[in-house]
């Protein structure tokens, strides 16, 4: 509610006393009725940001993920190795979709580590929990996370990857800091994504980079080589103060 929406209501009870007028302001203002917005981390029903335009997260055929030749466009290994996903890590894949890069993960930690495929879409977690079980993947866990918390462990996640999801994240900056407690100390966060304007399934990179520092994150490199069409790019980052 605005001044002039608050203006209204002091006109339904006119005439009013100074007193009471501030009175009536106290209780709207711990009503929420009044004054700035609150983002409610835990819930995903906040209105969306007012930062940048996002795209419709994708709901259809999950199988077109698996194109032939897209681990070589995409250099997934040596993403992964950037990455640090090695033997024994817990790697967070947020946005899994069809889990993709979830079963890739999964092979590089083997069973002494562990991938969780994050998503908001109970189809891609039922496709993922099967595809792992045909696949004999046992270090594969699925979560059906809200669209702005990943719902992992504090302190558990050596290394995560949002591989063509952050263009689709209403409250980047909210769920950004809701990740950075399930990092580990020195934990690597990495963003795919291709430029764009936020609404045609791209985001610019300049956004990425300023959204995470306001999350508390830190640029630490910057790569191009994904895909190498001039559009996409891989961002890497760890908590500021790491």
């Amino acid at each position: 509610m605005n001044w002039r929406s608050f203006g209204r209501v002091l006109g339904w009870i006119e005439p009013i006393s100074v007193l009471s007028a501030r009175l009536l302001l106290a209780g709207l203002l711990v009503a929420g009725l009044w004054g700035p917005a609150r983002v409610r981390a835990q819930d995903g029903s906040a209105a969306p940001s007012t930062q940048r335009k996002t795209s419709t997260p994708y709901t259809g055929d999950l199988s077109i993920f698996d194109s032939p030749g897209r681990d070589e466009r995409l250099q997934i290994n040596r993403v992964m190795n950037m990455l640090g996903i090695q033997p024994g890590k817990n790697v967070a894949d947020i946005g899994a979709g069809s889990g993709w890069f979830t079963v890739r993960a999964a092979r590089r930690v083997t069973d002494s580590g562990t991938v969780y495929a994050v998503d908001i879409n109970p189809e891609a977690i039922q496709y993922i929990d099967h595809r792992a079980k045909k696949e004999g993947l046992h270090n594969i866990k699925t979560i059906l996370s809200k669209p702005d918390d990943p719902q992992l462990s504090a302190d558990s996640i050596d290394a995560a990857l949002l591989l063509k999801t952050y263009h689709e994240i209403a409250h980047p900056v909210v769920l950004l800091r809701n990740l950075r407690s399930s990092l580990k100390p020195g934990a690597r966060v990495g963003i795919i994504d291709r430029n764009g304007n936020g609404e045609n399934h791209g985001v610019s990179k300049d956004v990425v980079v300023r959204e995470a520092g306001q999350a508390g994150y830190e640029l630490r490199d910057s790569q191009d080589f994904v895909k190498a069409d001039g559009m996409d790019y891989f961002l890497i980052f760890t908590k500021k103060g790491n």
